[in-house]
């Protein structure tokens, strides 16, 4: 029989999923985001094109990050996406 899990270890396993995920308000981290959270809770997403007017805002251009880093004079990087991508913000 498998051991069971507490809701803790549960929710510790969604966070382990969901934190390396590169979050902004557009691009393919949202939508895995969404995809994960989907396994949790019903969800219907829509998206919207870039350009559209909501409100006073327009739908910004999606952008997806692949690398980023910060380097010292000596060329070690001291800031780096692939450490954490909390190290790149919107």
């Amino acid at each position: 029989m498998a051991p069971m899990t507490t809701p803790g270890e549960e929710m510790h396993a969604l966070v382990e999923r969901l934190y390396p995920l590169c979050r902004s308000i557009t691009g393919d981290g949202v939508r895995a985001t969404l995809d994960i959270v989907g396994e949790y809770i019903p969800l219907q997403v829509h998206e919207v094109p870039t350009g559209t007017r909501v409100l006073d805002w327009t739908v910004p251009q999606e952008w997806n990050i692949r690398d980023a880093y910060v380097a010292d004079a000596s060329g070690r990087r001291v800031v780096d996406f692939a450490a954490s991508s909390l190290h790149v913000l919107g």
